[in-house]
């Protein structure tokens, strides 16, 4: 499974949603294949069906799929993990607490699965209570380093920070970069992400040091009334990409 291709220039790798394979596919042709593309458990009502449908998006953009949980519903995280046992994609969303679960069923150390943590008005900390029932007590909150330690301990790949809000939390995202950086993990950035604020969400983390990162872009370049994501937006985001990137 050679990941590496997917991020461009060996730094940046898109995470974008589609409506259905021929749209993904149009996604996968204008990034270049520098992308993940979302499919979301939350979207059928078994695993079998939600394996049947993501084997075809596999088989058309190079398994370049990344298994979602669907607005971060903790209550998926059984279902994206009993996905994972039967097929192997590129890339796993997953909670902080289902991270274990995943690579295990995973049975590789290859994909990447990232562990969603969320802002906590506290720069330097991270709220890890992102799971079906630790979500309804009171916030875990944890300095972000240990965070990254722990996710690391569970076979995990890398922080799904959300939700940013785009820009709202930016002292919070700095810190959690500046950690990443540290700690040379990958950091995707999840939330409010527009043509807007792309560049300037991105710019950050590179700029502090990050090795690899995957923003997540979604309902932004949604289309309301076709739920296709747009392609014309894809490729704007895509030049942004290619600046910020460029050796």
């Amino acid at each position: 499974m050679n990941l590496k291709a997917n991020f461009l220039n060996n730094k940046v790798c898109l995470n974008l949603l589609a409506k259905d394979i021929k749209n993904a596919k149009d996604i996968y042709d204008i990034t270049d294949g520098h992308v993940l593309v979302g499919v979301l458990s939350k979207n059928y009502s078994s695993v079998e069906e939600a394996v049947a449908d993501m084997e075809k998006y596999a088989e058309n953009i190079d398994n370049c799929i990344s298994i979602g949980l669907g607005g971060g519903d903790p209550k998926q995280w059984r279902m994206v993990a009993d996905i994972c046992k039967k097929i192997k994609p590129k890339h796993v969303n997953q909670v902080f607490t289902g991270v274990g679960y995943s690579r295990a069923n995973l049975e590789n150390d290859e994909t990447i699965i990232n562990s969603l943590v969320s802002p906590c008005g506290k720069v330097g900390f991270v709220k890890i209570s992102t799971g079906p029932l630790s979500k309804d007590k009171e916030d875990g909150i944890i300095p972000i380093e240990t965070a990254i330690a722990m996710i690391k301990d569970m076979g995990g790949s890398s922080i799904k920070y959300f939700p940013m809000e785009g820009l709202k939390y930016k002292e919070e995202y700095i810190a959690v970069c500046n950690a990443c950086a540290k700690e040379n993990f990958i950091l995707e950035p999840t939330g409010g992400i527009d043509l807007d604020n792309f560049k300037e969400i991105v710019e950050i983390p590179l700029k502090l040091g990050v090795e690899k990162v995957i923003p997540h872009v979604y309902t932004s370049i949604i289309d309301s009334k076709t739920k296709e994501t747009k392609l014309k937006d894809v490729e704007k985001i895509y030049e942004i990409m290619k600046e910020l990137t460029a050796e």
